[in-house]
C-alpha cells in the first residue's frame, strides 16, 4: 500500500471505508486533513523527500491513494494505487505505458463508448486491436499472442459479465497482462486483483465518489515494473487531478457502502418489477437469478451495481418514460445518490436497440422509486 494509517483491512468492509486512508492522529489536526494547494513544495539540497513538485505527489493524492488501495486489495502487501483526473486518463495510462507498436491488445466489443476513440489512437500507433464480446468469455478466443487484455465487467451498457479468473489464467498463461474496469462493480462488488488481473481501473466519478460532482480515476496494480511505467504515463501526459477533486472524493469513501448496500438492493426491487412488464425486453441485471449473467456473476461479485439495464419497444416510447419519471434525472454517467437514465442510443456508437434505457439507481426509498418507474412505464404507453 501507499504508506500506512489508520486503514482498517482487517475489518469489515463499512469499517474500513470509514477509516481508509485515514492518517495517524495528531493531537488538534483533523482527521481527515484538507486539501493540499501547492505546486511545489520547499525543497532545499537534494530531492530525497516525497514531495517535490505538484505534477508528481501530493499529499492529498497520497490519503487518497492509500484509502482505494486498501478498499481494491485489503490486507495485500505490494500494491500500489494511484490517482488521475478521469476515468479514461486512468484507463488511457495503462494502454499506452504498456503497449507499444507491434504489440496486440484485446479490448471488449461492447465496452464503454470511448473505447473505439481509445482503439483508433492505438492503431494509429502501430498496435493491432482485437475485440471479443464480454459476454460468455468471448475474449478467450482472440487472446494469442496478446499483450494486454482489457476486460470490462459487467458491461457498460449491456451488463455482460465475463469470468475474471479464467480470463486471467488463460492471458496469463499465454504472456499477456490483464486490465479489468471496475468502475460498475466498485471495489465492494469486486476485486479484480484477488481474482487474477494485474490493474484494476476505475472512474471513480461513478458510485466510488457517488455525489455527481467530482470527476477522478484510478489504477491500482501490483507489478512495480508495470506501476513504475504507469506513474511515468500520469506524469509525461500530465493527467492529474486537482487536490479538491481528490479531497471530495475521500471524503465520500466513508458513505460508499451505505450508498452501494441501499442503491443494490433498490436496483434489484427495480429489475424485478420491470420484469413484470410485457411491454419492457432485453432487461439486465446481474443481480436477477434468470439474469443470463447472473451464474459467473454470483461467483465472483460481491455485491452486483446500481445499474439496470432494458428496452422499450420503440425511440419514441423510451423518450415518453424518460419526460414522464419524477425522482429520474436524465443525464448521462451513473452512480450517484440521485437517480439518472437516458435512452442510451441518443450518443451513437453503443449496439442497442433505439428504445434501449440505461437506468442508474440512486438512494430515494426503494418504494418510491420503484412507484415513480412503474408509473412512467405506464403513463409513456399513450
Amino acid at each position: 500500500m501507499n504508506g500506512s494509517g489508520t486503514g482498517a483491512a482487517g475489518g469489515g468492509e463499512g469499517t474500513r471505508a470509514v477509516r481508509a486512508g485515514l492518517p495517524e492522529p495528531v493531537k488538534y489536526e483533523p482527521t481527515l486533513p484538507g486539501p493540499v494547494f501547492a505546486a511545489h513544495f520547499h525543497l532545499p539540497g537534494d530531492p530525497t523527500g516525497p514531495y517535490t513538485y505538484g505534477r508528481d505527489e501530493n499529499p492529498t493524492w497520497t490519503l487518497l491513494e492509500r484509502a482505494v488501495g486498501e478498499l481494491e486489495a485489503p490486507g495485500q502487501d505490494g500494491v500500489e494505487t494511484l490517482v488521475f483526473a478521469s476515468g479514461m486518463a486512468a484507463i488511457s495510462s495503462v494502454l499506452f505505458s504498456q503497449l507499444r507498436a507491434g504489440d496486440t491488445v484485446v479490448l471488449p466489443s461492447d465496452g464503454y463508448q470511448a473505447l473505439p476513440l481509445v482503439r483508433a489512437q492505438l492503431e494509429a500507433y502501430g498496435i493491432e486491436v482485437r475485440t471479443a464480446p464480454t459476454g460468455n468469455d468471448a475474449q478467450l478466443d482472440v487472446l494469442d499472442g496478446a499483450r494486454l487484455v482489457w476486460l470490462e465487467t459487467p458491461s457498460n451498457p449491456g451488463l455482460d459479465v465475463c469470468d475474471v479468473r479464467r480470463l486471467a489464467e488463460a492471458a496469463h498463461a499465454r504472456g499477456a497482462l490483464v486490465a479489468v474496469d471496475n468502475t460498475l462493480a466498485t471495489p465492494l462488488g469486486q476485486r479484480p486483483l484477488e481474482l487474477g488481473a494485474d490493474f484494476s481501473v476505475a472512474s471513480g466519478t461513478k458510485q466510488l465518489t457517488g455525489h455527481g460532482d467530482v470527476l477522478l480515476g484510478y489504477v491500482v496494480g501490483r507489478d512495480a515494473g508495470a506501476m513504475t511505467a504507469v506513474r511515468r504515463w500520469r506524469k509525461i501526459v500530465g493527467a492529474i487531478p486537482g487536490p479538491m477533486e481528490t479531497w471530495l472524493a475521500h471524503r465520500s469513501l466513508a458513505t460508499l457502502q451505505l450508498r452501494v448496500d441501499r442503491q443494490c438492493a433498490t436496483a434489484l426491487a427495480v429489475a424485478e418489477a420491470l420484469r413484470e412488464q410485457p411491454e419492457v425486453s432485453g432487461l439486465r441485471y446481474p443481480g436477477l437469478p434468470g439474469d443470463p449473467s447472473h451464474a459467473v456473476a454470483s461467483r465472483q461479485m460481491r455485491r452486483y451495481g446500481c445499474v439496470v439495464s432494458f428496452t422499450l419497444p420503440t425511440r419514441a416510447r423510451a423518450e415518453r418514460f424518460l419526460q414522464a419519471l419524477r425522482l429520474v434525472d436524465e443525464a448521462t454517467s451513473f452512480g450517484g445518490v440521485r437517480s439518472t437514465a437516458e435512452r442510451r442510443g441518443r450518443w451513437g456508437g453503443d449496439a442497442v436497440p433505439e428504445g434501449f434505457v440505461r437506468l442508474s439507481v440512486g438512494a430515494e426509498d426503494p418504494e418510491d422509486l420503484v412507484a415513480d418507474v412503474l408509473r412512467a412505464v405506464r403513463e409513456s404507453a399513450t
